[in-house]
């Protein structure tokens, strides 16, 4: 993409990287706290990730940072190295180097190998999820890291609990605040855009953010009744000088190069974030308006290159994120330029912005994501689904279920094995045809078998249930002139039915069997 493409849709990629930024900004710090690291190490690694993967991958609309999904991985690593991050980041490192081999290796295929169903359900899972997530923060009230996507918490608490908790702890003041935002986001998506371009081009939850540092100001100030406390409002480190700044980097420790469980966490970390990378780049091509389709062996190459440099100066693992990438969609995004610019922002506003930021209340934000969440799972999409059938709503519910109650990987793994027995059941149920039974000049019963174009070792119960059915004294045709593959399980079968037959009288005949 040369420079004048990047440049093409600025108009609409300006607005969506600033709504992008905001949203980044405490998922960052919080992904950072629930992974045990630094707190300056999330922002580093949406920096990196907006920054260097989005000039280095080809995805348009994908957005790149630390990822909720690996903060367990992060956080169980840091321990495992005896709480040293400058040995977790050689294994940073390390992934970035192994992903980058796997897209070299063209590793990048096993996206495509998740069914449709799955991939809906996954958003609209994560869209439940980010409701469900930010209804504490709206209301004022959350002990919990920004970001947390696991239904238990380390506090005893589970998403539904929290949710139950923080309606005994209403704060007024984060209320209103994200009860006018609500009401602004909604105004401005139903009504206002389509009035004037204006409100196209100055997207709502940029004014929802400057309106809700104005009411901070005004509860700080004594101009409204209300108050938010520390731990209701943004938190990033706040540099005094370019040296302070630059003092917040952390560097590697590469004498543990060695070190075996270095390796193992590297291995572990490289696939996780590969894996989630490749469903949220599925998940991000449908959202796309466009329709556009991501290189996934460049994605792969992209996000090893981000994770080398985040790993060098001391960020968190990158993935491409769902949440954030959804954001940049459905506030305007249109080129990758949206992706680099929000990492540009995070960085310059890390260097010279950084107390203004710790103005922005959280329930401002929370508003924000509600509107995303709303977009990724709206009711609509469950009629969709539903009108198509079971084999696609059963794993669809299934998916959203699993994530809800679990955290994302292990949902989109059983939402996988639901739709994994579907298709099995289609085999199954699909291994041959019955025509019609006839009778022939003996008057014996003709029971013609047509068998599938594929016939595997799954289909071997269902045609033997056919066969046993058949009566004595009858004839049988099996068919295989359509077949191109037919399991050895299948021909054993067949033949032992062969022996069997003459002992109740059945004539078998063959067509084109090719054993």
């Amino acid at each position: 993409m040369n420079q004048t493409s990047l440049f093409k849709h600025i108009k609409n990629d300006l607005p969506a990287s600033i709504v992008v930024f905001f949203v980044a900004v405490p998922l960052c710090l919080g992904i950072a706290l629930a992974s045990g690291a630094p707190l300056f190490s999330g922002i580093i690694a949406g920096i990196v990730g907006g920054i260097v993967v989005g000039v280095a991958s080809g995805s348009p609309l994908g957005v790149s940072g630390p990822a909720a999904g690996l903060a367990v991985i992060v956080l169980t690593a840091i321990g495992t190295l005896g709480g040293s991050y400058q040995a977790f980041l050689t294994a940073v490192v390390i992934a970035g180097l192994i992903q980058l081999a796997m897209g070299y290796a063209k590793a990048g295929f096993i996206a495509y190998f998740f069914p449709s169903s799955v991939i809906k359900g996954m958003l609209t899972g994560i869209g439940l999820l980010i409701i469900l997530k930010q209804i504490p923060h709206a209301l004022g009230w959350d002990k919990d890291a920004i970001g947390d996507d696991a239904f238990l918490q380390a506090d005893g608490q589970n998403t539904f609990s929290e949710i139950s908790k923080a309606f005994e702890f209403i704060t007024p003041g984060a209320l209103l605040i994200a009860g006018v935002s609500l009401a602004i986001l909604i105004l401005w998506d139903t009504v206002l855009t389509k009035k004037h371009k204006i409100f196209q081009l100055i997207q709502g939850p940029i004014v929802v953010v400057i309106l809700g540092i104005f009411f901070n100001l005004a509860y700080v100030n004594g101009l409204l009744p209300f108050s938010l406390n520390e731990n209701q409002i943004v938190s990033v480190p706040v540099p005094n000088s370019m040296a302070d700044f630059l003092g917040q980097f952390t560097f590697p420790d590469f004498s543990v190069i060695n070190n075996i469980e270095v390796w193992k966490i590297a291995v572990v970390l490289a696939i996780v974030a590969s894996l989630e990378t490749l469903l949220c780049v599925e998940a991000t091509d449908k959202l796309d308006p466009d329709k556009r389709i991501t290189p996934t062996n460049r994605e792969l190459k992209a996000q090893g290159l981000g994770n080398i440099v985040s790993g060098l100066i001391g960020g968190l693992p990158i993935t491409q994120v769902i949440v954030r990438s959804s954001a940049n969609i459905n506030f305007g995004g249109k080129t990758k330029m949206s992706a680099i610019l929000h990492g540009v922002f995070l960085l310059l506003s890390a260097i010279f912005i950084a107390s203004l930021l710790n103005l922005i209340p959280l329930a401002s934000l929370a508003a924000i994501l509600l509107m995303v969440g709303y977009k990724l799972a709206k009711p609509d999409l469950f009629k969709q689904m539903y009108k198509l059938g079971w084999e696609q709503f059963v794993p669809f519910t299934a998916t959203i279920v699993a994530i809800i109650a679990t955290d994302l990987l292990k949902g989109i793994t059983i939402g996988l094995l639901v739709g994994l027995f579907y298709t099995l059941r289609h085999s199954y149920r699909n291994s041959h045809h019955v025509k019609d039974v006839v009778s022939d000049e003996n008057g014996k019963s003709v029971h013609h078998l047509i068998l599938a174009e594929e016939v595997s070792f799954f289909n071997k119960a269902n045609l033997l249930t056919t066969l046993e059915c058949i009566p004595a004294n009858s004839k049988v045709i099996i068919d295989f002139t359509n077949s191109k593959s037919v399991a050895y399980d299948v021909i054993e079968l067949i033949r032992d039915f062969e022996l069997n037959a003459k002992t109740k009288g059945i004539e078998l005949v063959k067509i084109n069997f090719k054993p």
